[in-house]
């Protein structure tokens, strides 16, 4: 006969183990139900702003190696012409010298070992000149004033050997550089691209300068007051600038027709005839400083987010600048940029 025995309960624990499983998983269900709350405006712009100053740092760096590159290239030009010249030098002495002491050896003037003295290389050559004795005053002062030549020559080829280690050390950074800005100029359009249509429109309008769009931004002149130029550079300069308004902001780019901030300040000031540095981090050392946006002038230089960003003061609270990648060169409230750095007039 079968044994008909009655299921056992389950214990405590188990139930409460079950009731916590259950109450997870509808909590679960519930926050999945329910759409992740879309970030603000005002979110929306401090994100931009923070990875567009992160991205001006970026290209800053690559601008300051780029320009250093640049130095340590021409000097290494400059010594590679004057070893040129040098070895020109020494080589024309040695031949005449030597053959004075082949002439001296052929009439047996001079001892066999001079000899050595024809095939050897400069070096060689001088250290053996240098040891013999008998050769004349004039030779002995023509080896003397080569041995001076050729320490000169072996100096220049040590330094434009050190120039060339640079300049390797320099392309790798110019290349890290660049690496971090086209990584922040991804996360950047990232952002833009996850954005609705409504949420662009509203950051827009939000910044009154397109900073969600490729948009061409606000080229034509606004009220600009009557503001006065500091200086006649700062108003050749200004004048320059305002001509490039329309022009795509390009990072690295130093124009004619396309610039990033601080290559479209470096241009500006070249064609008023002032020489300023390449990057924000060389051009804040430039002129003076001015106290405060109540001392500015047309022309002035105004730093912005820690020295990452720069722009030309245009008057009544505006700034001309090239903003950053998908913009053009254009006029925007000093509010819309960032936080101010430092002022400078030149």
């Amino acid at each position: 006969m079968a044994s008909h025995r009655r299921p056992k309960s389950p214990s405590r624990a188990r139930i409460s183990v079950l009731t916590a499983a259950a109450a997870t998983a509808v909590a679960v269900s519930a926050q999945s139900a329910q759409a992740a709350p879309k970030p603000t405006t005002a979110q929306l712009q401090a994100q931009l702003q923070q990875l567009n100053t992160e991205s001006d740092q970026a290209i800053q760096k690559f601008d300051a190696a780029q320009a250093k590159l640049k130095t340590q290239q021409a000097a290494v030009n400059t010594l590679q012409d004057q070893i040129a010249r040098s070895q020109s030098t020494v080589n024309s002495r040695l031949d005449a010298l030597g053959e004075v002491a082949s002439q001296q050896y052929a009439s047996g003037a001079v001892d066999s070992t001079v000899q050595l003295l024809l095939s050897s290389t400069p070096d060689e050559y001088l250290a053996q000149a240098s040891s013999l004795g008998q050769i004349t005053d004039n030779q002995a002062s023509e080896i003397k004033s080569l041995q001076a030549e050729q320490g000169k020559l072996d100096a220049e080829k040590a330094q434009a050997e050190q120039t060339l280690q640079q300049i390797q050390a320099t392309n790798q950074q110019l290349a890290a550089n660049k690496a971090e800005v086209q990584k922040k100029i991804a996360q950047t359009q990232a952002l833009l691209d996850s954005m609705t249509a409504a949420q662009k429109a509203a950051l827009a309008k939000s910044t009154g300068s397109g900073a969600a769009s490729r948009d061409t931004g606000s080229t034509s002149r606004p009220n600009l007051g009557s503001a006065k130029p500091g200086s006649s550079i700062e108003a050749a300069a200004f004048a320059a600038a305002q001509t490039r308004l329309g022009m795509p902001y390009v990072w690295g780019a130093t124009g004619p027709t396309s610039f990033d901030c601080s290559g479209l300040v470096q241009w500006s000031y070249a064609q008023a005839g002032y020489s300023i540095g390449r990057s924000t981090y060389d051009q804040i050392n430039y002129g003076t400083p001015v106290a405060s946006v109540s001392d500015l002038q047309v022309g002035d230089l105004i730093f912005f987010n820690g020295n990452s960003h720069v722009g030309i003061y245009a008057g009544n609270g505006m700034v001309l600048h090239a903003p950053h990648t998908g913009t053009v060169v254009k006029y925007e409230q000093l509010s819309y940029i960032g936080s101010i750095y430092a002022m400078r007039h030149i």
